[in-house]
């Protein structure tokens, strides 16, 4: 491999995270406020998303349960994305397109948050799911490229739209601002 292009590749990563940190800075302290008030009240997370969405879904959910930098008491986070039964069963029943909202359906109760988590902010599943959560007053949070400004940001209480529809590059920084938020909230609710 050519080294320029490895330097082409960060070069772009660095101006996306960028531009990111600089736009988005609010929404991502607005987040963390929500997951605080969230956990405060003992009202818990539920996150989805498909594909490498999915797999940061359940990263996260674990930082959450688990524990992310401090050994602390576990948070409640839930992973709509982990159940093949019943994945499968609401895909072969139904329609995929309810594989997540009727999860919220069951599980969600006012003062939850439903994180959702699309690149693209055109997922079937993904924007029942937020509609699901709205209507059942859960907060909503909105994970996405700059190709779900228009789909995915209104279903949203908040959404995080990382200014570019290049995939790869999308993922990248949405894992690293999942980092960022579950220090803060970790922090708050277990330092300050």
């Amino acid at each position: 491999m050519d080294p320029r292009q490895i330097e082409e590749e960060l070069s772009i990563h660095t101006r996306i995270m960028q531009q990111t940190v600089t736009q988005c800075s609010a929404t991502i302290n607005d987040i963390s406020d929500c997951l605080v008030e969230c956990f405060r009240n003992g009202n818990k997370l539920m996150l989805c998303g498909n594909g490498g969405s999915a797999a940061d879904s359940q990263h996260m959910v674990a930082e959450f349960v688990n524990r992310f930098r401090l050994d602390r008491a576990a948070l409640p986070a839930i992973a709509l994305t982990v159940d093949t039964s019943i994945l499968t069963a609401i895909g072969n029943d139904s329609s995929f397109e309810f594989s997540f909202s009727r999860q919220v359906e069951a599980l969600g109760k006012p003062g939850d948050i439903l994180a959702a988590i699309s690149t693209s902010g055109g997922s079937p599943n993904i924007l029942k799911a937020l509609d699901i959560a709205r209507e059942r007053r859960l907060k909503t949070i909105g994970f996405t490229g700059e190709k779900g400004r228009q789909s995915m940001a209104p279903n949203c209480d908040l959404c995080l739209v990382v200014p570019s529809a290049d995939t790869p590059r999308v993922q990248e920084v949405h894992e690293f601002v999942w980092h960022v938020i579950c220090g803060v909230v970790e922090q708050t609710l277990f330092v300050e």
